[in-house]
């Protein structure tokens, strides 16, 4: 995860998370994005504003369910310390 700061009350995400060719084909890809998108939905209000955030995606995530990517991102966050 990248975090930098953007003098905004609010966080701007990339939502087209980075994935290599070696992630698998363009179905893979692509459900690995929603998850990403649907964990980054579930807690947004639990992350303090200001920042942009970029996330990369790595080949042995691409097996992981909607809990685990929301504990990946509370994990992350909370070492970022931008949990509020």
């Amino acid at each position: 995860m990248i975090v930098l700061p953007n003098n905004l009350p609010y966080n701007r995400i990339c939502f087209t998370f980075t994935a290599g060719k070696k992630f698998g084909g363009a179905v893979a890809r692509n459900r690995a994005k929603r998850l990403g998108r649907e964990a980054y939905r579930l807690i947004k209000e639990q992350v303090s504003g200001g920042h942009d955030l970029i996330l990369l995606l790595y080949p042995e995530s691409r097996q992981m369910t909607l809990s685990m990517r929301m504990e990946q991102l509370q994990s992350l966050y909370k070492k970022a310390g931008l949990f509020k």
